[in-house]
Parts: structure tokens; sequence; C-alpha cells
């Protein structure tokens, strides 16, 4: 599979669901959310703006994915409502791997690094200030994708999460 196949699968409306576990406090969690996943053509104005801050080619870029998402915390809690967008930049001499720039709600944007391994799974490398986050995406099947994630601080603090992704079907139509 390539990078370009493998973008276009995320493509959808998915039920997630998430275990996430903070180190430092002791304190684990679980929420549910509502996420969207749009494909970017390279073309797309966000695609070439992000390119253009990092001095970058937006025609390089594959694409990317805008991420829209609406949590449901635990009970009591506030819902989270958002976006990111990552835009994917392969390596001409290993398209399995490349750069990547993500920007999330109203952050700075970030680059970091992906490659797509041999088993078919991406991995995503950002570091945001004195955070470095490693994430880890793979399908187990056409419709069920699973992530990972693990966040390391400079000062020790870590938090590691697990999602579990299933599309949502579109219901089919009467004959």
């Amino acid at each position: 599979m390539d990078i370009q196949t493998f973008l276009e699968l995320c493509v959808g409306q998915w039920f997630s669901q998430r275990s996430s576990y903070q180190f430092d406090s002791q304190k684990a969690e679980s929420h549910k959310s509502e996420l969207t996943v749009e494909w970017l053509e390279n073309t797309d104005s966000l695609v070439v703006s992000l390119c253009q801050e990092y001095h970058l080619d937006p025609h390089q870029a594959i694409g990317g994915h805008k991420v829209s998402w609406n949590s449901s915390l635990d009970y009591g809690k506030q819902k989270q409502i958002g976006t990111a967008t990552m835009i994917v930049i392969p390596d001409e001499s290993n398209p399995k791997a490349g750069k990547i720039i993500q920007s999330f709600q109203s952050q700075p944007s970030k680059q970091g690094n992906y490659s797509l391994g041999q088993d078919e799974a991406l991995t995503l490398s950002l570091e945001k200030g004195d955070f470095c986050l490693e994430e880890r995406v793979w399908f187990a099947s056409p419709n069920l994708r699973l992530r990972t994630t693990l966040m390391k601080g400079k000062n020790g603090y870590s938090r590691t999460a697990f999602y579990s992704e299933i599309r949502r079907m579109p219901p089919e139509k009467a004959a």
C-alpha cells in the first residue's frame, strides 16, 4: 500500500472510542467521538498556505486531511469540538516516508515526519514545544481503524492513548 491509498482509506465518518492514561497523575479516561475525515487536494487554499509557511512547494504535497470531531466525554464533563489538518509531503527518494505539517485548532502549526511500514501501519512523529508525540495508525479491516499515541515530555510527563474507530456506513437506499 502507498501513502495515497492509506490516506484515502481514512476518509469518511467514524465513531471513535479512546482510552487514555496520564502517567504523572495516574489518571485514566475514556472518550467517545464522532470524527469526519475529509480529503484536501494539494491545490486547496489551506494546503497551499501551510506549505508556504514552511517554504515547501505545495505541488510536492499529495494533499492531506481535515479532521473534525465532536466528543462526548465521561459523564458530567464538557463536550469537545474541534478540527485539525494534516498535510503530507512524500520524500522523493522514499515515497513511504516524508514530512507532515499539522495544524491543530488555533495553535501554531508543526512540522513532523511520517513513515508507512511494511506492516501497512502509518507512524507520525511531531514535536510540540517540550513534548514529543508519536502516533501509529493501522487498519484491522477497511472499516476498523486503530490508533495509539504516546506523548513524552522533557520533564518526564507522559500520556498514552488507544483508539478504536469504526467507519459509519450510510444507510442503504430502499429499492
